[in-house]
């Protein structure tokens, strides 16, 4: 079962495209084209559980569609999503732009889609055991829980932008 959450785009506001020198953490090739109404993974934020799904509609007037989706009922999230509206992420804020993904219209060889994945660090060091991994256990988080000393969770929030010309 799908869990969709709250659509998190404001494409129609006049936002800068990127941050004046905002370099993304991570950096790829610009996605496959995509066809109208096919629906596909934009980027997967598995310490969030979510997906975040799109799909060209072929509407002018809102071409691109974008949801939230959680990835497991079992999965427990580690990381939040916060509306892009609300907070409005910046480097002067602590946010650090994660990656900027761009997705290609098949339909309309002049339009794609923009999405910006913005990140804030919950600010404490992780601290890694012998084999690099972070592990958390009960017990311990527990003892924590009881102490009133639980850690800040990462905050991702997602924007959306049109670019090119639109098709008719």
């Amino acid at each position: 079962m799908k869990a969709a959450f709250p659509l998190m785009l404001l494409a129609a506001l006049p936002l800068p495209l990127l941050a004046a020198n905002a370099k993304p953490e991570i950096e790829r090739p610009a996605a496959s084209a995509q066809a109208n109404a096919a629906v596909h993974t934009v980027r997967q934020i598995p310490e969030a559980c979510t997906r975040i799904e799109g799909r060209f509609t072929g509407d002018a007037a809102a071409p691109y569609d974008m949801q939230l989706v959680r990835t497991s009922a079992q999965c427990q999230p580690r990381a939040m999503f916060l509306e892009f509206a609300k907070v409005s992420p910046s480097e002067a804020n602590g946010w650090k732009l994660n990656e900027v993904v761009r997705i290609p219209s098949a339909a309309c060889n002049t339009q794609q889609a923009l999405i910006e994945v913005w990140r804030k660090p919950a600010g404490q060091q992780v601290a890694l055991d012998g084999q690099g991994q972070n592990r958390v256990y009960l017990e311990d988080a527990k003892a924590q829980a009881a102490a009133g000393r639980l850690a800040a969770l990462p905050t991702y929030s997602v924007h959306l932008q049109m670019e090119g010309k639109p098709c008719r």
